[in-house]
């Protein structure tokens, strides 16, 4: 499925300005008079217009109207049924943020006494149009003694404990119910949507780092980062055996990551110890060095655009993304080259290419762009900014922006809410976008948690 574009309108702008000069001043802005009276019982409240007409969770809202009094405690919004939080009143005009699920726009308020009990009370003539937003929740996994314990264990999703390290994650190509996700020196894990349920399927090797799957996706492969070249840095796990048996498919030391051609099925991998990449050819059991990226020592991933034309290689310690491109005829990647960040300059800059700042980008996920329809690339690359503590975009033009998190004016942290005014994250690192069901899950490292990016149910 595609992403849903997000754009405001100038109008919309410009509404945001005035809420804004109305919460620094709280100025009536109908007539520059403002009605500060206590509530009259004697009179009737009546809405006569609110602004704006349509927004989401979170938006800022004015009331215009008469007799709401001036006594917060004793005023009471519902939008679609749902409590509004109200911030201020001054008489004939009131300040209110509108919650969560209001879909059926109906604005109804209310004056209560002492005791709680309804006085008075009005409704709107007009409906809100209420506008689902993407938020960031939190999917599975919970900790404890304030969020700094948590339990490791298999269990139904309301009672699978924490995650240990969801460094990377991976559908099922042949069962969409099916989640994958490996935590380095934590086991290998299965979030099973159909029975709801999370299940270790394989554990033993020292640092597993990526997933990625053969070519008719009979088997997963995954890689284990460590410091002899004569041991297996890449294994193969059969779909025959639910992925439970392990089998020796390359060797090397220090591999972090491998992934296979989406069209042709060759698999590429590192090994960051001196810079290098390889290509391995399932029918002829061969593997090749291809060529070094700039920087050895360093770790870096491999990930390829939907179509197989070109592939993102991510160096995570030095804060950069190059692009490889793929010749069809020697069915090889080729000499990479940067298209955003800037060798060993970290930092938290959106813009285009060396200009944009990252630190210690991971994983990334391809999401078709409605508004590419057309276009030569039709998809953005939406990966992990980690030491930032946000999801950021990287478009086909080389530009970078940020998605998601550093909200609450913060960085790091554990808030669910508004992608950019509320959520935080605490080093997040794998990240997959889930087509059927229109949103991405992410693993919040430090969170010990899975977390959701997608619209409001």
């Amino acid at each position: 499925m595609k992403m849903k574009s997000n754009k405001k309108s100038c109008s919309q702008c410009i509404q945001w300005i005035a809420l804004a000069l109305v919460t620094l001043c709280f100025v009536s802005c109908k007539d520059d008079s403002v009605a500060t009276g206590e509530f009259d019982p004697d009179k009737p409240v009546v809405i006569t217009e609110f602004s704006p007409k349509e927004g989401g969770l979170g938006t800022r809202m004015l009331l215009y109207g008469e007799n709401f009094g001036n006594d917060i405690s004793k005023i009471k919004i519902t939008i679609g049924g749902q409590d509004a939080k109200v911030v201020g009143a001054k008489g004939e005009s009131l300040y209110c943020v509108v919650p969560a699920k209001a879909y059926d726009g109906d604005i109804k308020l209310s004056i209560i006494n002492d005791e709680g009990e309804e006085i008075a009370n009005t409704q709107a003539n007009e409906k809100f149009v209420y506008q689902k937003k993407m938020l960031v929740t939190t999917f599975l996994g919970t900790m404890y003694d304030g969020n700094t314990k948590f339990d490791l264990k298999d269990g139904p999703f309301n009672d699978c404990g924490g995650f240990g390290g969801a460094v990377w994650l991976s559908f099922d190509p042949k069962n969409h119910n099916h989640l994958y996700l490996v935590g380095e020196q934590h086991p290998t894990r299965l979030v099973d949507f159909e029975k709801e349920y999370v299940s270790t399927i394989y554990s033993g090797l020292s640092k597993v780092r990526t997933i990625c799957w053969t070519h008719e996706a009979d088997s997963m492969i995954i890689t284990n980062d460590q410091n002899n070249n004569d041991r297996p840095n890449n294994y193969i796990l059969t779909r025959e055996s639910g992925f439970k048996t392990i089998t020796e498919l390359t060797k090397g030391q220090n591999c972090n990551g491998a992934e296979t051609h989406p069209v042709n099925g060759e698999l590429y991998y590192n090994s960051y110890n001196a810079g290098q990449v390889f290509r391995y050819d399932f029918e002829t059991k061969e593997t090749i060095p291809l060529f070094t990226i700039q920087d050895s020592g360093w770790e870096f991933h491999i990930q390829f655009h939907p179509s197989g034309n070109y592939a993102y290689i991510v160096v995570v310690n030095k804060h950069y993304i190059l692009r490889s491109d793929y010749d069809w005829k020697t069915k090889r990647l080729t000499t990479p080259y940067i298209v955003c960040g800037s060798q060993g300059s970290e930092g938290w800059v959106d813009g285009v290419g060396k200009k944009a700042r990252m630190n210690r980008p991971r994983q990334g996920t391809f999401v078709k762009n409605p508004a590419y329809k057309d276009s030569s690339d039709e998809y953005d690359f939406y990966f992990c900014d980690r030491e930032n503590h946000c999801i950021r975009i990287l478009t086909p033009q080389g530009r970078i922006t940020t998605f998601a998190g550093r909200g609450s004016n913060g960085t790091s942290g554990y808030n669910d809410g508004d992608l950019r005014q509320e959520a935080r994250f605490n080093h997040p690192e794998g990240i997959v976008y889930d087509e059927e069901r229109e949103c991405f899950f992410i693993g919040d490292r430090e969170n010990r948690r899975i977390r959701k990016i997608g619209y409001e149910e």
